[in-house]
């Protein structure tokens, strides 16, 4: 068990390199289950969700080849098993992405119902009335999910609700679907036209990818191709708005700046310059405090749901006073709690927090409940008088590669310890 030690205090400066896209990379993982031959990928992100979606497709029978941190060959033609253990779903919620691809070419899925970060009811029910509609009996077992089908034929599928995972899980399921398939309010997220674009380079037919209207016809099969999964949009803004929020000035790297336009024009509305480069998005606040902003989240092109918690410990210490209104998951304020005991002045009211800056943070021993809460509490200790324990960082190491050391390098004084489990209780 580890935990962050963070001495805050000074102003992020410097350069950061991107990693690729977790929430691109573990569908393009998931996808490699379509493939009748090896799915070869470059810039995989480093990390614990990756990494367990890879022993999730171990567990089924594929075969992989790492060609280093970041490079992977993947081999899905032995596959032995088609149910996942529960162990590996329970951790990760994006394990319910296998599903649409096992059923499409083997006909059988059971899956555990997923888990992941306690941020609220996150219902699978989209991804199934999809499948029913494409022909595959579906029933909801002793808290499994138990998939037959035949074949599965094409279907005019209109989505109850916005969803990444649903889209992703239907998109892959209709690659080999005999027929055309129509989804209907689909997302539009970054990470799904990434999906999309991979299946393309292994043989799928699909169109309009990254409007609320994807068409996918059907193919025989899906070949071997080798493909780059995109830079990841919420790393990069973790980095941006930390860099905003310490009053500092720090270029990323290896990014799509096309894929952050509403976080840079929050960012800019905080009192941020901002330049924009291929590949590259430099932030300077020139030593200034940063402005409160207002933040509603929203599905893609509006503000990602992943960066929230970061927006609330910028404003926790900005100029003024703003609103942060969560519109995607209930229950995913619970960061807040923690940034109050560090002096943050925040009144939560259903799925509205009020913040009011405070001029100082202090530090304080904090608890991680979420992947992008323990962002936000690296933020807040980074601008925090003392020294600042975030615990839990199992969750941040879920979605962040080498933070600690990337911060270190921006000048930030972040040091990771380790906690025997039996001393800390």
């Amino acid at each position: 068990m580890d935990k962050l030690l963070i001495t805050g205090g000074q102003p992020l400066v410097g350069m950061v390199p991107i990693h690729g896209a977790k929430n691109a990379a573990l569908p393009i993982l998931a996808a490699s289950l379509l493939c009748d031959g090896c799915l070869s990928l470059e810039n995989l992100p480093p990390l614990e969700d990756t990494k367990s979606m890879i022993k999730l497709l171990h567990s089924l029978g594929v075969s992989t080849l790492e060609k280093n941190k970041t490079a992977i060959m993947i081999d899905a033609s032995a596959i032995t098993h088609y149910q996942a253990p529960e162990y590996l779903v329970k951790a990760m919620r994006a394990s319910i992405l296998i599903l649409g691809p096992l059923l499409s070419r083997y006909g059988y899925a059971k899956i555990p119902l997923p888990g992941g970060c306690a941020i609220g009811d996150r219902p699978v029910d989209q991804h199934i009335l999809g499948l029913r509609a494409m022909g595959a009996e579906i029933t909801v077992e002793k808290d499994c999910i138990v998939g037959v089908s035949k074949k599965l034929k094409g279907a005019h599928i209109v989505m109850q609700s916005v969803s990444v995972t649903g889209t992703e899980n239907i998109m892959m399921a209709a690659s080999l679907a005999e027929g055309d398939t129509i989804i209907e309010n689909a997302a539009q997220e970054p990470e799904v036209v990434d999906l999309a674009n991979c299946l393309i380079k292994m043989g799928a037919h699909i169109q309009g990818q990254g409007t609320k209207k994807i068409l996918i016809t059907g193919v025989k099969t899906l070949n071997s191709t080798s493909y780059t999964i995109m830079p990841d949009r919420i790393e990069a803004s973790t980095y941006l708005i930390a860099a905003c929020a310490t009053r500092g000035c720090v270029s990323v790297t290896q990014v799509e700046a096309n894929h952050l336009s509403s976080v840079l024009l929050a960012l800019e509305k905080a009192g941020a310059d901002i330049d924009v480069s291929p590949h590259t998005i430099r932030l300077d606040m020139k030593g200034k405090r940063p402005l409160a902003v207002n933040i509603s989240t929203a599905p893609y092109p509006g503000i990602a749901t992943d960066v929230q918690a970061q927006f609330c410990a910028l404003n926790s210490i900005a100029k003024g006073q703003a609103y942060i209104e969560e519109n995607i998951f209930e229950n995913r304020f619970m960061h807040c709690q923690e940034l109050i005991k560090m002096g943050a002045n925040i009144t939560v009211k259903g799925d509205l927090a009020f913040i009011q800056g405070v001029n100082q943070l202090n530090s304080a021993s904090v608890w991680a409940t979420d992947l992008r809460a323990s962002a936000s509490l690296v933020i807040a200790g980074l601008l925090a008088e003392g020294r600042t324990e975030v615990n839990d960082i199992y969750h941040m190491d879920r979605g962040y590669s080498c933070l600690e050391e990337k911060i270190r390098q921006l000048g930030g004084c972040v040091e990771r310890v380790f906690v025997d489990a039996l001393v800390a209780t």
